[in-house]
């Protein structure tokens, strides 16, 4: 089989088109390069699902937790203590439970027992705490002079915050949450561990990558692939990110730009 024909038949097999099979003996380069790639569909999703449903639940976790309203501020400091103050790893497994009880209650519940709705929830909720606690210290660390001369101009209310507090919180903020962004990535990786299945054996990148290693006895082929397509991966965040810090910054002048400072994170 060429690598042409491996392409065809195992470029989407992670989303159920193409061979339903997985090969089972002389294992090929273009065989773990391609099955991983297609894994990697999955931790695009989560990724890219979370990433961006988790940043209006983060500006509307950092707004309330700035606010006077003292339920409003309770309940975001709660939210936000409660998922950065535990594992992401057993937050998977607590919700794949939770599920699964409520599961019995209503149908409901029955899509988010798998991966594809349940694990996204979790990395959903995850993100949206640690970002909320990111555009939190933005908020506070906006200049007041800054909004003093807003309300000098007769802005208050909803026409100051999107005018003047929100563009300016994501200015503050953005260094910082390119890299939550790029760790968030990283965090799909737990998906294989956690309690969640993957959809009739169609699984992540990593899915792919222990599927060989378990087969080829060769762990040293298969889980660099992985990490060169995450790296990949993170290049592409920086890339987009860096040209919206541009964007952002673009009214000030080139020495007091925010530069991306990316700072690994080896765990949380």
């Amino acid at each position: 089989m060429s690598c042409w024909e491996t392409i065809a038949d195992y470029g989407l097999r992670s989303v159920g088109i193409g061979e339903r099979l997985l090969p089972r003996s002389d294992f090929t380069l273009c065989q773990q390069v391609v099955l991983i790639g297609s894994g990697m569909i999955w931790n695009i999703y989560f990724g890219i699902l979370a990433l961006c449903g988790g940043f209006f639940l983060a500006v509307a976790t950092a707004v309330g937790k700035a606010s006077g309203n003292r339920a409003a501020r309770k309940a975001s400091e709660w939210f936000i203590f409660l998922f950065r103050g535990s594992p992401l790893f057993i937050q998977f497994f607590f919700a794949y439970f939770a599920f699964l009880s409520l599961k019995s209650v209503s149908p409901v519940f029955d899509p988010f027992t798998s991966a594809g709705l349940g694990a996204l929830a979790v990395l959903f909720l995850n993100t949206a705490a640690y970002s909320g606690e990111i555009f939190y210290g933005a908020l506070q660390s906006i200049p007041k002079g800054d909004l003093e001369a807003a309300e000098a101009y007769g802005l208050t209310g909803w026409t100051k915050f999107r005018r003047i507090t929100f563009p300016t919180m994501l200015r503050l903020a953005w260094p910082a949450y390119t890299n939550e962004a790029i760790f968030l990535f990283h965090a799909t990786t737990l998906v294989f561990f956690s309690g969640f299945p993957a959809w009739q054996q169609k699984g992540d990148a990593l899915y792919y990558a222990s599927y060989f290693a378990d087969k080829t006895f060769n762990p040293f082929v298969p889980y660099p692939i992985v990490a060169g397509y995450f790296i990949l991966a993170t290049l592409v965040i920086i890339t987009l990110f860096g040209a919206a810090n541009r964007r952002l910054n673009r009214h000030l002048p080139q020495e007091r730009r925010a530069k991306l400072r990316i700072r690994p994170m080896v765990i949380r």
